[in-house]
């Protein structure tokens, strides 16, 4: 591999000096590589001194439930998790508010939380159906292909609105909410400038639903693009391994002790003391996505080292809201539940919050029936919709274990409830195996299981069977709040995580000097009696590659014409390892990366411009220089499809 390395390099500098003529690659708007300088370690980058904020306030914006903690640079060991929510739900913490935003007729934001559930709830059916109300939105952001700044979200009465105002109402929503707050506590306005933001987003989410989350930030004021740094995006599970790792004894449930009641087993066996070398996988389990990472601990600091890229996949919670939205149309007709949805939104969301109570009741060992109430319009409606009653639509359906019940209830026997979390948990379990057999991951000394699904006994038993006591599963006490208070800690110290994984294979296309016998010929191209070789895809860093935080990756471009003002350079990755090419099947164009080259006109005959990538952060970064005249040149690196 070494010597294939050294031999490209070779040649894109040869060429370089030999053929002042920049020769257009497909796609691309002439651009020659320059020297190529492999990563280079730039430790004084690591951490731009700038502003120096008082109060750190992270925002976990989740698929089903949101919430904010913040905490004071002066007291950093203090994290305060937000105020109480007015309006909580039976049987739920409400140190989190449900992920739901109401817009008036008008499109105007109205709500957030439990405040726009019960406003909807009490809206008169008629008006209602004008009303945009939406849930469980933020998957969008992880299943939409081609995200764009212009991706629509469909609303409960099936009207759309831009996904980039509902993300930016919501944060604008939270950021009053903390700022209120702060303010109240410190007796004066508190001021935004004095604020560093952490918004949380899953470890598997790609760059675009990144960036997308932050020009969503912008939008709502968070931070501008001119303080970038003012917003800073944490990975979920990063969030709760840094958190996990400072666990003490009393915070936490070790699901392997001989449980005692309810999980709880003898303290004295639970000792999770990290120690130099640790390794540890953690599990974040949330409404929307199941997302694991590979820890390292590594002492006297007690930094971490990721050792495997992040993975994971949508098998969160909702996949179990889902399983029972098709049995009900499997019971009543899947006709007759679309236009229940449309017709009658508000009564939707009522039984959709019925079931959430009874799933949260679900356990290996229960044996009494679960009920759950039908809202009376749903009754109405399918007496008018079909002509005949919801009790007669249960008995003529063949499906097992749910029953109807006298008091005007759904009754589901345990087993039809657990099957409804059966493909959601097989998914979770099948992935973890295929981690575990990873050699990348031996000796893995605990699981943490976070995120508000790692509540569920049915999934803790799941993942307790497929271990067989191979690694301690530590279940933290406040496991909805893991990932929030450990956002707030890594926005104190952005640093503590110093290696990551790439996700992703990132380069760009390239021309090198055309050698017989080692390129296709289809790929020649002759330009001034120079045969060169297009769409060589030069590799920026590799998947799964370690890359320290401040690392960089250095190329040199050079702009085709002299009068030419910007420089625009397709980006382009792949899941594989190695590629030949930009052509080459599983590789695709996710990025452009834009050197803003006016103003900077050189003497030089060729101007260089240095270009420095950054893949150690929670998000790529992308610096440039004019060698010339070492003046920056602004250059940015866009992920959102245009």
């Amino acid at each position: 591999m070494a010597d294939q390395d050294t031999m490209v390099i070779e040649d894109i500098i040869t060429d370089a000096m030999a053929a002042p003529s920049p020769a257009k690659s497909i796609g691309d708007p002439g651009i020659t590589p320059l020297s190529p300088t492999h990563i280079m370690k730039d430790a004084e980058q690591n951490e731009p001194a700038g502003h120096s904020f008082v109060v750190v306030v992270a925002i976990d914006f989740g698929t089903t439930s949101s919430g904010y903690a913040y905490a004071f640079t002066k007291e950093p060991e203090c994290i305060h998790t937000m105020r109480r929510w007015e309006g909580g739900d039976p049987g739920v913490s409400n140190q989190k508010t449900p992920t739901t935003i109401l817009l008036t007729p008008e499109k105007k934001f109205h709500s957030f939380g439990y405040a726009a559930r019960d406003f909807y709830h009490d809206l008169d059916p008629t008006e209602s159906k004008q009303w945009l109300y939406l849930e469980k939105f933020k998957m969008k952001l992880h299943t939409t292909a081609n995200l764009s700044i212009d991706t629509d979200l469909h609303a409960a009465n099936g009207k759309r609105v831009k996904a980039l105002d509902i993300f930016a109402y919501a944060l604008a929503f939270f950021k009053e909410q903390a700022l209120k707050e702060l303010s109240d506590q410190a007796g004066a306005e508190f001021d935004n400038a004095d604020v560093r933001w952490v918004i949380t987003v899953p470890a598997i989410w790609k760059m675009p639903a990144k960036q997308f989350m932050r020009e969503a930030a912008y939008k709502a004021g968070l931070a501008t693009r001119d303080t970038p740094d003012q917003l800073i995006i944490a990975l979920e599970p990063e969030a709760a391994s840094i958190y996990c790792r400072k666990l003490r004894l009393h915070q936490m449930i070790d699901l392997g002790a001989k449980t005692s009641i309810n999980g709880y087993g003898p303290p004295e066996n639970v000792g999770a003391g990290m120690a130099q070398g640790d390794r540890y996988v953690v599990m974040d389990c949330g409404g929307g996505t199941v997302d694991l990472t590979v820890h390292q601990i590594r002492m006297p600091e007690g930094h971490l080292k990721e050792l495997y890229k992040a993975s994971g996949g949508p098998y969160g919670s909702i996949g179990v809201d889902y399983e029972f939205e098709k049995l009900l149309c499997k019971i009543f007709g899947q006709d007759f539940i679309d236009q229940f949805k449309v017709k009658r939104p508000a009564a939707w969301v009522d039984l959709m919050i019925a079931f959430e109570s009874r799933k949260r009741a679900a356990a290996p060992d229960r044996t009494n029936p679960l009920n759950i109430n039908l809202p009376f319009s749903f009754i109405d409606y399918y007496k008018k919709f079909r002509g005949h009653s919801v009790e007669h639509a249960l008995r003529k359906s063949n499906v097992d274990f749910v029953k109807w019940s006298s008091q005007g209830m759904l009754r589901m026997n345990p087993d039809a409830m657990n099957a409804l979390f059966k493909p959601t948990i097989d998914h979770i379990i099948q992935h973890l195996k295929e981690l575990f057999e990873r050699p990348e991951v031996t000796d893995i000394k605990f699981l943490f299981l976070v995120g508000g699904f790692a509540e569920s006994p049915l999934l803790q038993k799941a993942v307790q069977e497929m271990l067989q006591g191979r690694s301690r599963i530590i279940i933290p006490h406040d496991v909805g709040l893991t990932i929030l208070k450990g956002a707030v800690l890594f926005g104190l110290d952005p640093g503590v995580i110093k290696v990551r994984r790439s996700p992703l294979t990132y380069g760009v296309g390239v021309l090198n000097r055309f050698v017989e016998g080692k390129h296709p010929p289809e790929k020649m191209l002759v330009k001034d009696g120079t045969r060169w070789c297009t769409d060589v895809f030069d590799t920026f860093i590799a998947v799964d590659q370690s890359v320290a935080l401040g690392e960089t990756v250095k190329r040199s471009y050079t702009p085709a014409r002299p009068s030419q003002q910007v420089i625009v350079i397709h980006v382009y990755c792949s899941e594989k390892e190695s590629v030949g090419f930009i052509s080459d099947p599983g590789v695709r164009k996710c990025g452009t990366l834009r050197l803003d080259v006016s103003g900077t006109e050189s003497p030089a005959a060729r101007r260089e411009i240095q270009t420095l990538m950054q893949f150690g952060d929670t998000e790529i970064r992308a610096m440039a220089i004019d060698v010339a005249t070492s003046r920056s040149v602004k250059a940015s690196i866009d992920f959102l499809s245009q």
